[in-house]
């Protein structure tokens, strides 16, 4: 990602999202990024639902505050773990729209999901207030479970990255992207258009050599901006949602394009779906709407570039606190990189 743009990871105490954290300070590590990393909380309700570290009295915001710095000096230790320079950050008040505003300012927002509880739930679990439907930056999901409950292991280097693609706006800026950072890592690329299913088989035959043949168009360009790239071609019967969350178990990274009508929408019918992030086994980049728009807007669209969105200063961002904290000791963070990824190498 060539911009001097910082990459920001949302935390709120849950392994889950300890292990976004270790996710975007490898990528800022390879990127040559900064890390911001912000904790958000409410009051009165962070105690019910906002933190996994402790639980205390509705209300009670020195309290609140005081977890909110622990929970950000364990993240922080993560990153200088890494050797990533990491700014932390508190937001009090609403999350999603805090988060959709600071958007404006970061290259990516990493966010970890557990499926329930917590700032996931909030940020993700609402068609109101999804944020990849909303936000002005790319977003990376990073899943700390399967829906079995399985630990999942995340790589330290990406080999092999998967993009939804059809002929919309939306997804031709999923396939510039995942191209982007596939070339970054030096990864293979897989190409993947759904096809509806037609009935007999010569009918369904046809249609899809004729996604095959729009597939190649597709690609064509980015062959030619990437010479050097290792690009697969993949054309599925059925839903497309299905097909990417698939890849998901064998790719280390999977990107698609938001709509941004009411959350995560489906590449190929327009359905409305958040069924690749609740159930990926990997890291889902989803390249929200807003993103889109903005890069359409500019006279040089550079794929790797960050929205052309007037930035906000932090301070006319109400909530929003830059608070410096020590990292945590080496031993809180070998506990916490046992806890979130028993496989996974410093």
């Amino acid at each position: 990602m060539i911009n001097e743009k910082a990459i920001l990871v949302g935390v709120d105490g849950s392994h889950a999202s300890y292990k976004a954290t270790w996710w975007a300070a490898n990528f800022a590590k390879h990127a040559g990024l900064m890390l911001q990393i912000v904790c958000a909380y409410s009051l009165p309700s962070y105690a019910a639902v906002s933190f996994d570290a402790t639980y205390t009295a509705m209300g009670d915001d020195n309290a609140a505050h005081s977890d909110a710095q622990e929970i950000l000096s364990k993240a922080k230790a993560i990153a200088d773990e890494q050797g990533v320079e990491a700014a932390t950050l508190i937001v009090t008040g609403d999350p999603a729209s805090v988060f959709v505003e600071l958007s404006r300012n970061y290259n990516l927002i990493v966010i970890g999901n557990r499926g329930k509880g917590g700032l996931a739930e909030r940020l993700l679990g609402t068609t109101s207030s999804s944020l990849p439907a909303y936000a002005y930056c790319p977003i990376v999901v990073v899943p700390y479970t399967d829906d079995d409950g399985n630990l999942m292991h995340l790589n330290n280097t990406i080999t092999k990255v998967a993009v939804g693609s059809d002929e919309s706006k939306w997804g031709l800026k999923a396939l510039d992207i995942a191209a982007s950072f596939a070339n970054m890592w030096g990864a293979e690329l897989d190409v993947i258009s759904a096809a509806p299913k037609v009935q007999g088989s010569d009918g369904d035959k046809a249609v899809m050599e004729s996604f095959m043949e729009d597939l190649e168009v597709r690609i064509k360009p980015i062959e030619e901006s990437y010479p050097d790239l290792k690009i697969t071609r993949t054309v599925v019967p059925g839903n497309a949602v299905q097909a990417l969350t698939k890849a998901s178990y064998d790719h280390d990274v999977v990107v698609v394009g938001s709509r941004g009508r009411g959350g995560f929408t489906g590449l190929l019918l327009g359905s409305t779906s958040q069924g690749l992030i609740q159930h990926a086994v990997g890291p889902v980049y989803v390249v929200p709407r807003k993103y889109v728009e903005a890069a359409e807007s500019r006279l040089d669209t550079v794929p790797s570039s960050p929205a052309d969105v007037e930035p906000k200063p932090l301070e006319s961002i109400g909530g929003v606190e830059e608070l410096p904290v020590p990292a945590a000791q080496p031993e809180v963070v070998e506990q916490i990189d046992s806890a979130i990824d028993p496989e996974h190498k410093a």
